[in-house]
């Protein structure tokens, strides 16, 4: 290992293998030459002499690729496409003469930075909807434990622990879908010529227009895709780039807001994340448990989302059939925003499957806050029992703000429920107390809405996910 030079963290700290292959220099190149091996293919079958030797000889020299002998090409031709041209012609000296014909330097790199994008959303399809599916079990698990909800981060009414994960993975569901129709309707760029306009293929099949279309058909076909685009410039339009950008920074939307809430949590001690055995929260302070997990996913989601600018402002500059000031942009945002999203993705999963739960902890939270939040159910029941309504409300909003002093400028308990039992007006006593305060009467139909989220809204949009199959899980560093 070069100690001496810049290494990603991406690569050495959070993207996963499988993920880094996709951008890889294995990957890429490889493609390029599976890409003028589908050309030649085609070519041969629309009537070109191209022999069954040199399409045999490219195929057998695909996988050995000289990156060195190609980076003496590029120093010699300044152009990184023709320098493969030639190393794969050294390679293949029978075919030599048909690679790359008819062809530009798009129709490999253009179409192999969309075979990239595919490959690497169905990865991010697949964790993602692993992530969905740990969330649904903690869901389901914890649908009945009342815990307290907030509104502008002050308490409010309660909730349950899996009806609040329900709001996580709505986000994430919508994320998976939108990310499973653009893979679905994701379209090749195929044979398009210099300028889009197929000129180069018309001249090479003497003008019959017929041969030219079937072309540009049989190579998307080849390449294993359904759809190609209508038409083009000189490269795919840069939107493509745009809409995934958009779509990940959705991504590290949703994972943001999720870890931001874990992170809360945890400061409240009410829920973690997993801790390992030997972990170290604090160099300084040996009993913290800090959320590094949750930390990580949120400032990588907020690396992400700055990200979709770029792309963004690349689709909106480009000039007529295309200029060149896309390229370098586009090497780093996109694959950038692909890694760091796997990331987040794995770390999700990781902390979603470890999530801890302290249901004394959030029972005593909710109940320093029920008083107040009861405080209707209690005038109610003393109207049963004879009371003036509007005597009653004057009366629990006097206590109230009493007790409430008491929590906050005495720093003691909240006594407002004793207050009420102690006062005739209410005629109120602890079995009445206990019985009111019965928490469960305070989450309205949170278990029933976990339920029906589950196995009505999302169970199709998993059993959709969960068709791009799965993978392994990825070990943390920490």
């Amino acid at each position: 290992m070069d100690t001496s030079q810049y290494a990603s963290p991406l690569i050495e700290r959070y993207a996963s293998r499988e993920m880094s292959y996709f951008f890889s220099h294995d990957f890429k190149f490889g493609t390029w030459r599976k890409i003028w091996i589908a050309l030649a293919e085609a070519e041969q079958e629309l009537g070109l002499p191209i022999t069954d030797a040199q399409i045999t000889e490219m195929k057998e020299q695909a996988g050995t690729i000289d990156f060195a002998r190609a980076a003496e090409w590029e120093k010699k031709t300044r152009h990184d496409v023709m320098s493969h041209v030639h190393t794969y012609g050294e390679a293949c000296p029978t075919a030599r003469p048909i690679i790359h014909l008819g062809a530009t330097s798009a129709f490999v790199g253009d179409n192999t930075d969309i075979i990239q994008i595919k490959e690497a959303t169905r990865l991010i399809i697949q964790r993602l909807t692993m992530l969905i599916d740990a969330l649904s079990e903690f869901a389901r698990e914890y649908k009945n434990l009342p815990t307290l909800g907030f509104t502008h981060y002050q308490p409010a009414q309660c909730t349950t622990v899996g009806k609040r994960a329900t709001l996580w993975i709505l986000d994430l569901s919508m994320d998976l879908e939108d990310l499973i129709r653009f893979y679905e309707t994701l379209p090749f760029r195929g044979a398009k010529g210099t300028t889009g306009t197929q000129a180069s293929f018309l001249n090479l099949f003497n003008g019959d227009h017929a041969k030219v279309k079937q072309l540009d058909d049989m190579i998307t076909q080849k390449m294993g895709f359904s759809r190609k685009l209508p038409v083009s410039g000189q490269t795919y339009t840069r939107k493509i780039d745009a809409q995934i950008s958009a779509l990940l920074s959705g991504v590290a939307q949703s994972i943001h807001k999720m870890a931001n809430d874990i992170r809360l949590l945890a400061n409240r001690k009410e829920i973690e994340e997993p801790f390992a055995k030997n972990q170290i929260g604090s160099s300084a302070m040996a009993y913290k448990r800090n959320p590094m997990r949750s930390e990580r996913m949120t400032a990588l989601a907020r690396f992400i989302i700055s990200l979709a600018s770029s792309p963004a402002m690349t689709a909106a500059e480009q000039w007529f059939e295309r200029t060149l000031d896309d390229s370098a942009n586009k090497r780093l945002a996109i694959a950038e925003a692909f890694l760091a999203t796997d990331a987040i993705l794995t770390i999700g999963l990781n902390v979603s499957k470890g999530l801890v739960v302290y249901p004394k902890v959030i029972e005593k939270n909710l109940r320093e806050e029920l008083p107040f939040m009861a405080t209707e159910n209690i005038i109610m029941e003393a109207v049963k029992k004879g009371g003036d309504r509007q005597e009653l409300h004057e009366q629990i909003r006097v206590h109230s703000m009493e007790a409430g002093k008491r929590v906050k400028l005495e720093g003691e308990e909240n006594d407002l429920l004793a207050r009420i039992v102690a006062d005739p007006l209410f005629k109120m006593n602890d079995t009445d107390m206990a019985r009111i305060l019965n928490l469960k009467d305070f989450i309205g139909r949170a278990p029933e809405q976990t339920d029906e989220f589950l196995s009505e809204y999302l169970a199709p949009i998993l059993s959709h996910g969960k068709k791009f199959g799965n993978i392994d899980e990825v070990e943390l560093s920490v």
